[in-house]
Order: structure tokens, then sequence, then C-alpha cells
């Protein structure tokens, strides 16, 4: 399989730094792909042969543009002349996200999954704004849209509620989808922090942006709920559609209140039905030490699906980072190897 990479940021980069220590084990378990194509925004680099992602991988360490790279770089290189030389199977869409217009990624997957091209993406704008739009020409081209990395990165949410659920309704989805606000929380609970104390902590280690508006106000745990309300409970909502609150007015005695009464705050997103009404809000929760998701802290992430015939399945854990950002990605990347059908 042919592959090309078009995003050459922190995951994208990871992603190729993934490929390089791993090719001997990829090659000799069989997953027989090449990487043809690696695009930034000012170019990048083409090889028909395949691309030496060591090699790349130095020549960027050194702080070196990838379109200046000696084998294969072009400035002239973008996406048009990929789909031009028509030897790509799959696109790796990893563009930065844009939630207003699905940006540069809703041109690259759109385009792509028209003419036959499997897509797997980080890219949460484009499935935010038109899932379904996507996910019905990839059907009609007999390709895949694989999409895990958009809703918690090493976290396999979106898989195990397309696999791992077939066949069922899936009545309620429930999951603390934020390692950022876990890890503040559990700090506040553990330290007798405050939430500006924590944060800062969170900021020093590298967990927190310098803005951390989007995960701390809820965003970031609203946009995972909604890809996954959409795709696994066959909705069209928007953002608009969920009442969003985050954790930045959580005080220590609100955290000193839950520990006497033996629970815990979490900021949970929520989508259930209620009179035939579909209710999706994103807040802060006091769960019970009997909730499966007590228990899930720091930057780990959780998801909770109810069902009418399966039961509940919880999925917990996954790394948080770039790196395992990059292996979800070469997650989906071997499952459409291995013949899995995200599209159908």
């Amino acid at each position: 399989m042919r592959v090309a990479v078009i995003g050459y940021g922190g995951v994208g980069k990871a992603f190729i730094g993934l490929m390089a220590k791993k090719a001997a084990t990829l090659c000799n378990a069989g997953y027989n792909f090449q990487i043809n194509y690696i695009l930034n925004s000012s170019g990048g680099i083409y090889n028909p042969q395949g691309i030496n992602c060591k090699e790349v991988i130095e020549f960027s360490n050194n702080g070196e543009n990838i379109a200046s790279y000696p084998s294969g770089g072009s400035f002239a290189l973008d996406f048009s002349k990929l789909l031009m030389n028509n030897d790509v199977d799959l696109i790796i869409e990893l563009t930065p996200t844009n939630k207003e217009t699905g940006g540069a990624g809703m041109i690259h997957i759109r385009e792509a999954l028209n003419i036959g091209i499997h897509i797997v993406t980080a890219n949460k704008g484009p499935i935010l704004l038109a899932y379904k739009e996507l996910h019905e020409i990839a059907v009609r081209n007999n390709v895949q849209l694989a999409i895990g990395c958009t809703t918690g990165g090493a976290l396999p949410a979106i898989n195990a509620g397309i696999f791992d659920m077939a066949g069922s309704e899936i009545l309620s989805i429930e999951g603390i989808l934020n390692g950022t606000t876990n890890f503040i929380l559990k700090e506040m609970e553990d330290n007798d922090f405050t939430y500006s104390e924590a944060l800062r902590k969170a900021q020093k280690l590298g967990i927190a942006e310098t803005d951390p508006s989007l995960d701390v106000e809820g965003f970031d745990t609203a946009s995972k709920l909604l890809i996954l309300t959409n795709v696994l409970m066959n909705e069209s909502k928007t953002l608009k559609d969920i009442f969003i609150e985050g954790i930045t007015n959580i005080t220590p005695l609100d955290i000193k209140s839950a520990k006497e009464e033996s629970k815990k705050y979490k900021l949970i997103g929520r989508s259930y039905k209620l009179n035939n009404e579909l209710i999706m809000t994103v807040k802060l929760e006091k769960l019970d030490p009997n909730h499966a998701l007590y228990n899930v802290d720091n930057k780990d992430k959780a998801v909770r699906f109810t069902s009418d015939t399966l039961g509940d399945l919880t999925v917990l854990g996954g790394a948080s980072g770039v790196i395992p950002a990059a292996a979800s990605i070469l997650r989906d990347l071997i499952n459409i190897l291995n013949g899995y059908k995200f599209s159908r």
C-alpha cells in the first residue's frame, strides 16, 4: 500500500519517527506499505520508491524544512500534484484542525475519498462538521475513513464503539475524554491545590497548554463527545446542541465536600436519550465509588457505552501525547491493511 502523510507538525513528525523505529518489525509482520509523500504547508518530499523515514527525521531534527530534503524534497510539491500523480492508496491527514470550516483537511479528505483513496485522520474539524457526508462518500467509493485519533488519541473509543458494540443500539455514551482536566482535578484532590495552582503545575509539566481554554472550558471534551455521538448513535448534532460547562469554577471546598461523601469530581461528557430526545452535556459530576469511571485518574481517559443487547462496555487508559497519537494513526492504518471496515 502506498501512503501519503499530509501535515508535518507534532503528530506528523511523531508518526514518521514511529515508522523509522518500527519499519523492520512491521515488515517482518507482513505489513507491506511505503510512504511516498510527506507534505507540509510549504512543500514536501516525494519518492515513488518509498521515503527513508529515518533519514527524514534526522534531517528535520536539524531544523531543516523537509521541502529542502535532498532526496525528493520540493517547495513546489502540493496536494494537487499528489492527486495528479495518482500513485497513493491511502492518505494520513494531519493538518491543523479548523472547527469552523474544516480547513484544508476538509478539502483533502473529501477529494481523496471521491477518487477512491483511503483516509486515516486525526483532524477533528472535517469529522465534526461533515462526518455523515464523508462517510457516505467513503461507502460509495468502497474505501475506508478511519478516525480513531479524533476521540482520545491512544484511547480506542471510536473503534470500540464501531467494532465491539456492533449489532447493538448504543443507548448512552459517557466519558472522561480530556486528560488535562482530569489531571488538574486529581491534583486538587490529592494536594489541596486551588484550581489555579493545579493548572500551573499542569502547564509546568507540559500537560496543559499556555492557553488551556479548550481543555478547561470543556470544548475539547465536547468535540470528542460530538464525534462519538454522531458516529455511534447515528446523529447529526453540532456543538451548539451540547450544554458545555468546564472546570474553571471548582474550588477546594467543592473537592473537600465530595471527598467527605467518598465521591470524586470528574469532567464528564454524556449523551443519552430521555423521552426520545437526545441530551448532550459536558459538566462536572460527582461520581460514586461504584461508578465505572471513578478510578480513572491523572491523565487517563475513558469511555463507557450502554447498549440494548450487549450491556455496558468501558474502555479506559491510553497514553497521552504526540507519540501515542501517532501510534493510534498507525493502529488505524494496520486495521485497514487487515481488512477492517470502518465505512460500510
